[in-house]
């Protein structure tokens, strides 16, 4: 089983809104928006979403690349799992995988 590509880009921020104004400017459109400063943004136009998360300012900031898959997703030989599937508290299922020159990406999957 291989991937379907780039689920979304998730962004962590200093400042929610200078963040978000950042890719409106850029086109893409408010989606939805939680109580606590993140939320979710899609071009219209089409590709991946941009999910931004506000952190506390003595946090460090992280970017992360999700790649869509399948409930029934395995990892192809070779590719380095750092860590495996588990579930997360928006209903999906996320894995960490690794580059040969050490990138990570998570890979997301429906839970069966």
């Amino acid at each position: 089983m291989t991937t379907r590509g780039f689920g979304h880009l998730y962004i962590e921020t200093h400042d929610w809104a200078g963040a978000v104004a950042f890719w409106q400017s850029l086109g893409y459109e408010l989606e939805f928006e939680t109580d606590h400063h993140s939320g979710q943004l899609r071009n219209p136009a089409g590709g991946p979403s941009v999910f931004l998360a506000e952190q506390s300012l003595e946090d460090p900031l992280a970017t992360e690349l999700y790649l869509e898959a399948d409930v029934d997703y395995q990892v192809p030989p070779g590719v380095t799992v750092v860590s495996p599937f588990r579930d997360t508290h928006w209903g999906t299922k996320v894995m960490i995988i690794q580059d040969p020159d050490g990138h990570r990406f998570r890979v997301e999957a429906p839970v069966q």
